[in-house]
Parts: structure tokens; sequence; C-alpha cells
């Protein structure tokens, strides 16, 4: 091997020497993620912005911690209620790594660490929190009230390992299945009998209405009755005064007469027939002729 050869081969080592330290270097941190940089297995600084840096090669390196949300999925679990009544709980926890540095010294940087301090800190959080409920308070609760509980039970609990809880649902809370036909069957009855007060209560608000309506309908009646009969006495009173005043004079009361007498004929023909025969000293006669 000649001296040029030996430069062009030791020039290509230092060539992939260089390739490997400079990619060595390089630290890519993406949105979703923080970066810790260790020297000999120590933390020594945190990246938490997206993009590229830099590192000593070979001395420094670098571990990932997620930043974005994550999905704990408890196992199910029985839990007892203050009334002694055995549920069975399934539920789920949104939590993120909120200070990565601490994150790295409690739990090495490693998330079944934490899931496993999460599990503990809730199920101790759901035990206290149900039990101290009894259980059809439980299961009015189940529409957020009970995650809220548990959430305030836990409190700070978690913070000491840099990670928080956004939320603890409950995605299943239900009874074991050798007592569950039984709780509903009495839920059911308790239900029938508040429906049933609720129906008594109702008619007897009814009636009470009904009482009172049929009480002022009758004062209404009551009270139109009068004033009809009398308008009608006022009336008759009028008309009594309008023949008092008509007989007073002659003329008038020779007509009067006449009507009447035409009206007594007309209502005494009746039936088909429409002769009327009436004897020479009917009253009517003697109107009709002047007599």
């Amino acid at each position: 091997m000649n001296k040029k050869s030996i430069v062009k081969w030791i020039l290509g080592i230092l060539l992939v020497i260089l390739v490997v330290v400079g990619l060595n270097s390089i630290v890519i941190t993406y949105e979703n993620e923080y970066k810790l940089v260790r020297v000999f297995g120590k933390v020594e600084r945190v990246i938490t912005e997206e993009g590229i840096t830099f590192k000593i090669p070979f001395i420094e390196s670098t571990d990932t911690i997620p930043k974005q949300i994550l999905l704990y999925d408890l196992a199910a679990s029985d839990v007892i209620t203050m009334d002694k009544k055995t549920m069975v709980t399934d539920t789920y926890v949104l939590w993120q790594v909120t200070d990565p540095y601490v994150f790295a010294k409690t739990l090495s940087a490693n998330v079944t660490n934490a899931e496993s301090r999460i599990d503990a800190a809730v199920y101790n959080s759901l035990k206290e929190v149900i039990g101290a409920m009894s259980q059809a308070e439980v299961i009015s609760a189940r529409d957020g009230e009970l995650s809220d509980k548990i959430m305030e039970r836990i409190g700070d609990t978690v913070e000491q390992y840099g990670i928080t809880l956004v939320s603890v649902e409950t995605k299943h809370l239900d009874l074991p299945d050798d007592n569950k036909t039984a709780v509903y069957e009495r839920m059911i009855s308790e239900r029938e009998q508040m429906a049933a007060q609720y129906t008594a209560e109702g008619n007897a608000e009814s009636q009470i209405i009904k009482n009172e309506t049929d009480k002022e309908v009758s004062i209404m009646i009551a009270n139109a009755t009068a004033e009809a009969e009398q308008i009608i006495a006022e009336g008759e009173a009028q008309y009594m005064q309008i023949l008092s005043a008509a007989y007073n004079d002659a003329s008038r009361s020779d007509f009067y007469t006449f009507v009447r007498s035409l009206d007594a004929a007309k209502a005494s023909l009746i039936g088909g027939h429409k002769t009327l025969i009436l004897a020479p000293d009917s009253p009517l006669v003697q109107v009709f002729y002047g007599k």
C-alpha cells in the first residue's frame, strides 16, 4: 500500500467518525414530547420546545417523555357502598406529564411506573368516595358528580411525581350479577310507590281545583239568573205600564182590543180548518161588528 492510499484510507475513517459524531450530537425534539439530556445517567437539562438542538456526543444521552395527554384504563374492580352493597366499577384516567424533570427523578421517566401510582391513587379515592355513599346515591351520581368527587379526593396526590390528572371518568358502574335483579326490582317498586303518591296528590289537587271551579260557576249562574229575573221583572213592569197607558186612552183602548181579538181569532184557527164560527153574542163578533 502506497502513501497516497494510506492517506485516503485515513481520510475515509475520519469522515466516518465525523458523520457518526455529528449524528450523535443532534437532538430532534417533536411537539408531542420532552427530551431529557443525561450525563452519565444524571439529568442535566430538559428540552421542552420542539426543534433541533445539540448535545455532547458519547457523554450526553437522551430520553423521551410524552408531552400529550395519555389514557390509562384501570381494571374493573369491586367496591363496597356505605350500606354494604357491592358495586362493580370500570374507570379510566386522562393524565399528562407536566414536570418532566420531577417525573424523571421520581419515576425514572417511566410511563408504566406512573400508571402504577395513578392506579393506586384513583382506586383508593374511588373506594373512599363510594364507601361514603349509599348505593342509591352512587347510582344517581353517575352523571358526573361521582367523577368530581373522585378528583376532589385525589387532590394533588400525584403532582409529586410531575404528573397531573386531567379527568377521571367512570365508563361502567353496575351491580354484580348475583344481586342486580333484586336491586332493580326494589328500585322499580320504590318508583311505583313514588308514582302512586304523586298521582294521589295530583288527583287531590285536581279535585280541589274542580270544586273551586264548580263553586265559581254556580255563583256565576246564580248571579246571571238573578240578573235575568230582574230584567224580566223590569220588562213586565214596563209592559204593564204600556198596557195601562193604552187602556187609559179610549182610541188606543179600542185599537188594542181589536188587535187582541184578531190574535184570539188566529189562535182559534188550528188544523186544516180555516173557518171561524162564532155565536152572535160572542165578544169577538161584537168587536168585529162594532157592537
